[in-house]
């Protein structure tokens, strides 16, 4: 193919869209060959030849072979991500901008011949829609669940940050307030388990126990790392400032993660998370103060 006459910027903005689609389809060649299920595997692979094609025509429009690769690192990093989050999310997360690429990509049409951009047509076509057919055609149990662990960690993150600030205003003592989120977090756990379980029902899921088996454990497990600080030191203000940390950390990485999955805005997300996680702490905390002053629990929890 005869090198199109392009500006500097708009070859070093091809360069970039020859490394973005190389360095995807080396990550999904790499996925796939250590994908297990075979529906998957398949899945990967096509993937991973759409790139290979994209890439191939952005080299020629290069005119030059820009000879890209990938750290092992990084690939392992994906490979991690495979294996702890799923493939769904793993997937989704590189294709997440999307949305740039059609939009550089159209901006591009015009600065080529007829011919060169009908091809850059049906690059446009396998990144709107058929790339999307196969990531929907991926179904894991990770993604069925994702609602019931996302109901378990939110509930989770704010009642317990509550319980705990409310300790903060009414007593000194970090045992108190760290016994009182366990059991207030386990009575909690059962309740939300019941309410996951009996939603399920209510919404045709076959097996509703795992749905309510998963909320449970999702709320346990915030109940414990934001207990954990208040067994560790004896500074009530130290252990709420960790607690409230390891809070922040779980409603962002369950955001993000929700985020990407879903295809929704994140930073929108985090913020209003984020907003009803430090109200709830800050009236519990006023809250809190006040009872501790009306029956003296102050004294009481110190002696």
């Amino acid at each position: 193919m005869k090198v199109i006459p392009l500006s500097k910027d708009d070859m070093e903005e091809v360069r970039s869209f020859c490394a973005d689609e190389f360095k995807d389809h080396l990550v999904y060649s790499h996925l796939a060959k250590r994908e297990n299920r075979d529906d998957f595997k398949s899945l990967l692979q096509v993937m991973a030849q759409h790139e290979l094609r994209h890439y191939e025509f952005w080299k020629s429009v290069l005119g030059t072979d820009p000879k890209i690769s990938i750290p092992n690192w990084k690939l392992m990093l994906f490979t991690l991500s495979r294996t702890l989050f799923g493939l769904t999310f793993t997937v989704k997360f590189l294709e997440r901008h999307e949305e740039q690429t059609i939009k550089s990509y159209r901006q591009f049409l015009n600065k080529l011949p007829q011919e060169t951009a009908a091809k850059l047509e049906e690059i446009l076509k396998d990144e709107e829609l058929h790339e999307k057919a196969l990531i929907s055609e991926l179904n894991e149990s990770i993604v069925r669940y994702i609602g019931f662990i996302a109901l378990g960690l939110a509930d989770a993150v704010v009642e317990i940050t509550g319980v705990h600030a409310g300790f903060l205003g009414a007593t000194t003592t970090t045992l108190a307030a760290g016994v009182a989120g366990l059991i207030v977090g386990l009575s909690a756990a059962i309740s939300m388990a019941a309410a996951a379980y009996i939603q399920a029902k209510h919404e045709g899921v076959k097996s509703p126990a795992p749905s309510a088996l998963v909320t449970g454990i999702a709320y346990l497990i915030a109940v414990v790392i934001l207990a954990a600080p208040y067994f560790v030191t004896h500074s009530n203000i130290l252990a709420f400032i960790i607690s409230v940390a390891l809070a922040f950390a779980l409603v962002v990485a369950f955001t993000f993660y929700s985020s990407v999955i879903n295809e929704s805005d994140f930073k929108r997300e985090a913020v209003e998370s984020t907003v009803v996680l430090f109200a709830t702490a800050l009236i519990s905390y006023l809250f809190g103060t006040v009872l501790g002053k009306i029956f003296g629990l102050q004294s009481i929890f110190h002696h």
